[in-house]
């Protein structure tokens, strides 16, 4: 099984400029995607909502109307994020099943290990 790397980032955020080094330090080959211009999918969505344990995980607390968005139902929450990319903290990086959000270099690390690189 191959490294499937999916970083979902802004392109002027610190931690995702930090992702995108850790992986081409490495010789890692991975997919940047403009969170705010392009968003995610909602399989993408559900899918690292799934492996990081909650939606509450991706929900960044910096933004103004994360307070707001707390309340709300989970599948409303969910949808507000894919209305709102914004409200998602960054980076997400995304390995098929396997997702982290923020900074997670001891994760992508294990990753790498399994893979044997």
């Amino acid at each position: 099984m191959t490294l499937n790397i999916q970083i979902f980032g802004k392109s002027k955020c610190f931690e995702t400029k930090k992702a995108q080094r850790f992986f081409k330090e490495r010789g890692i080959r991975f997919q940047m995607i403009d969170l705010p211009q392009k968003g995610m999918s909602r399989r993408e969505l559900e899918s690292v909502i799934r492996a990081v344990g909650g939606i509450g995980q991706l929900l960044d607390e910096k933004h103004p109307d994360a307070a707001l968005v707390s309340y709300l139902l989970p599948d409303a929450q969910a949808e507000k994020l894919l209305e709102d990319p914004s409200l998602i903290r960054t980076p997400v990086v995304r390995d098929g099943q396997r997702a982290t959000v923020g900074e997670a270099s001891a994760v992508w690390k294990q990753w790498l290990a399994a893979e044997g690189k």
